[in-house]
């Protein structure tokens, strides 16, 4: 099976309703950043004790995961349903072709060491 990364980049106010669109289409494993940058926005200037600072990095966050049986387009719909507001600084969505994966504690690979294991809950 085919591993997809997805890497999407957008406003942190945003997260809440994004994991629960994702986790809505199956898609349950993902890391989140807290990332700064810039693109369009450029930033804006701030006034600190009488001094001007050009702010030009921007909060956003950084949501990855990995899927293989769900659907890419499924996410890439569901992400944009979600973050899209038509303003600068709704952010960007990457998508890269994985050549492999491995869990560490099993060293399963590809597919397998993405997908949840029938029976195994976490420990606590």
């Amino acid at each position: 099976m085919k591993l997809t990364k997805i890497d999407i980049v957008t406003r942190p106010e945003k997260l809440d309703e994004l994991k629960e669109a994702l986790n809505a289409i199956g898609v349950l494993g993902m890391t989140v950043s807290q990332v700064y940058g810039c693109g369009l926005q450029k930033g804006h200037k701030e006034v600190y004790r009488g001094q001007s600072y050009e702010i030009n990095l921007v909060p956003k966050i950084k949501l990855e995961t990995v899927v293989c049986e769900v659907p890419v387009e499924s996410v890439l719909k569901a992400a944009e349903s979600v973050l899209r507001t038509g303003k600068m600084g709704d952010g960007k969505i990457f998508v890269y072709e994985l050549t492999d994966a491995v869990r560490i504690r099993t060293g399963q690979r590809g597919a397998d060491a993405i997908k949840d294991i029938p029976g195994e809950t976490p420990e606590k």
